[in-house]
């Protein structure tokens, strides 16, 4: 019986307080009665001391209530991941829970089960006190349920329970107080010959708040009992009693024998006892047909229905079980998510499919090619321009086709498809099943036409176009003078080769200005749907303004040592010849000097693309696959936490 009282915590109230010593009301002898009568008669206006009154209950609990309302959130974020076979039983628990809550909290149900002959419709009218339930030898003899209520309107109670009103007996008035609000049932056998007694016994288990098992000597080992229906409600613990009915039969070393070996098979179900303060299963001998043991049944059932907690512990219970089948599809192993390091990984593979780091060597070299033309010698811009004039005589719109149109880079397929597998195995790991494959659906139905978005990603970043084979030359100079009429500058205008790009990818990297430093390297401009043109830094400029003095020198060096063997010009020999030696050779050297200080902005430019295409590629991946992986991994933290408050782990 001390399971009865420790349990009070766990109905969210204490036991009902003493009375005072001047308000107790003796019964215990002769002497007790004698001192009452006195006191009546020395204050005859005090009425007298009345008993204490069992709690009414009205509502359930805050902590049931809350994890009720985390089931119910549960089961509704659930449903499009989980089956409805799996989600069945908690919807079950619901349902039940809310029909309970519509019925009075200050009934108690309690069945009386067992199996066949072992006493439990004689128990049931020895609870009674009167003769209500058919007992005898013929089996079995229990065909419906039986119903015995200790309270005024119960009858909805017994509708919810679908007790027939042929089947509901009268206990005799007035009530028992020690059973006042319990509604006894006495149920068909468990293991009953008949079709449909075991069915009614399953449907009013899941039913009722509390249980009394009734065993007999002969059969309290009874595999079924304890495989079918004991083990599987070992969590009904605080709402079951156990009772070893025919005490009659056996002798007190035996008695103490058969109980001693019925609390270990329960031990053995995982039925915990009600032993040592601890709640759990109330384990008691009696015999039904004596009434020996009876009335301490009789006893704990009174406390056990006074605290009018009954409902809300078996309740409890149910959510409890429910959480622990719903544990596998809801508890993970470890700490599954996107780490930063996944993300990382996943942008990397995306970038290496789409070829980002060769797209920005490309893009280096073309910039340092397009520095050593802008910067190179006039001589070598005149033999550049022979060789190409010379390709193209004869060939008929070859002046339109001086460069071959750009190459349509193709992601790689095989790479994408292994970062989505990839991040999909990081993700998932260790996530329930049904998680798991929400997670890998998700990615899956993003990945599909991811390889094509990136083509288009790729094809619109600004990267340098495949040159034709046998073009030497690909940056045109317009003339200085055209130019400085035009423009008022320097400027040499990219025919259709070096860095080519379109579309809202590249638009930072075209600027409107001229260049102003070693870091806007490789910048162009774009009107609409046109290629770009490359703008030239300004040292680029100046390196072209001094490639033209050189040449200057050069002629006017040589010149003047042509008039000086003509003999007609005045000057020594070695002047026109140093200039023409000097100018000659400065050119060269400057070219080369370009090239050493092209390679710093070139650098710049090729990791600009590599980091543009880079960026294209990871804001895809973000878009496509990473944000619906994501939108999973928090939908599953979302109910993963729901369920931590339903199965009380908060």
């Amino acid at each position: 019986m001390t399971a009865v009282h420790s349990a009070d915590s766990r109905c969210g109230q204490q036991p009902p307080p003493a009375p005072d010593d001047a308000e107790r009301s003796w019964d215990d002898g002769l002497i007790a009665r004698r001192a009452r009568q006195e006191h009546e008669k020395a204050h005859p206006e005090e009425p007298a001391a009345r008993p204490a009154q069992p709690r009414t209950a009205t509502a359930l609990g805050g902590t049931l209530l809350s994890r009720l309302d985390a089931l119910r959130e549960l089961v509704g974020l659930s449903r499009a991941r989980l089956d409805g076979a799996m989600l069945a039983e908690a919807g079950r628990v619901l349902e039940e829970a809310a029909a309970r809550q519509r019925q009075s909290l200050d009934l108690t149900v309690v069945a009386i089960a067992g199996s066949t002959g072992s006493g439990k419709s004689t128990l049931f009218n020895a609870l009674a006190r009167a003769q209500l339930s058919e007992a005898g030898v013929r089996r079995p003899t229990t065909a419906a349920p039986v119903a015995c209520a200790f309270a005024d309107r119960a009858d909805g109670m017994l509708d919810r329970l679908g007790v027939p009103a042929r089947s509901r007996r009268q206990p005799p008035r007035p009530y028992d107080p020690q059973l006042a609000g319990v509604v006894l049932l006495d149920l068909p056998d468990h293991d009953s010959a008949a079709a449909g007694h075991r069915e009614q016994v399953d449907r009013l288990l899941g039913l009722v708040d509390a249980v009394i098992w009734v065993v007999d000597p002969e059969k309290y080992a009874d595999a079924v009992l304890h495989e079918q229906y004991l083990r599987p409600l070992a969590g009904y613990a605080e709402v079951t009693f156990v009772v070893l009915n025919q005490l009659d039969r056996l002798s007190a070393d035996a008695v103490d024998q058969v109980l001693d070996d019925l609390r270990r098979l329960l031990d053995e179900d995982g039925l915990a006892l009600g032993e040592h303060g601890e709640p759990g299963a109330t384990v008691l001998a009696l015999s039904a047909l004596t009434g020996e043991g009876v009335g301490e049944l009789r006893e704990a059932l009174g406390q056990f229905a006074a605290r009018r907690c009954a409902a809300e512990l078996r309740l409890t219970a149910d959510v409890e079980g429910a959480s622990r089948r719903l544990r596998p599809a809801y508890v993970a192993d470890g700490r599954p998510g996107l780490t930063d390091g996944t993300r990382l990984d996943f942008e990397d593979r995306l970038a290496e499919a789409v070829g980002a780091r060769a797209s920005g060597l490309r893009a280096e070299r073309t910039w340092l090619r397009a520095a050593e033309r802008a910067c190179g010698t006039v001589w070598g811009r005149a033999w550049r321009l022979y060789l190409r004039l010379r390709d193209r005589t004869g060939v008929p719109g070859a002046e339109d086709e001086d460069v071959a149109p750009q190459q349509r880079r193709t992601a790689s397929r095989p790479l994408v498809e292994q970062a989505v597998r990839t991040l999909v195995h990081e993700a998932s790991a260790g996530l329930p099943g049904p998680w798991a494959l929400a997670v890998r659906e998700a990615a899956v139905r993003g990945a599909v036409g991811l390889a094509e978005a990136l083509d288009e990603a790729g094809a619109a970043a600004p990267v340098p176009a495949a040159r034709r084979e046998g073009d030497t030359g690909g940056w045109r100079t317009e003339g200085m003078w055209a130019w400085a009429a035009r423009s008022g500058g320097w400027r040499a205008v990219g025919r259709r080769t070096g860095v080519w790009g379109a579309g809202a990818w590249c638009t930072g990297a075209w600027r409107t200005g001229g260049w102003t430093g070693a870091r806007r390297t490789g910048a162009g401009r774009t009107r609409g749907a046109e290629a770009p043109r490359l703008v030239r830094p300004r040292w680029w400029v100046v390196a072209l303004g001094l490639q033209v003095t050189f040449v200057v020198l050069q002629l006017l060096g040589a010149a003047g040592l042509v008039a000086e063997m003509a003999g007609a010009l005045n000057l020594e020999w070695w002047i026109p010849g140093v200039v023409a030696a000097g100018s000659g050779a400065g050119a060269p050297a400057l070219a080369w000097g370009c090239r050493m200080a092209a390679r710093g902005p070139a650098r710049a430019y090729g990791l600009e693309t590599e980091r543009r295409l880079r960026g294209a590629a990871a804001s895809l991946g973000r878009e496509r696959v990473l944000e619906p992986v994501a939108a999973e991994l928090l939908r599953y933290r979302e109910v993963r936490a729901q369920f931590v408050v339903a199965a009380g782990e908060m």
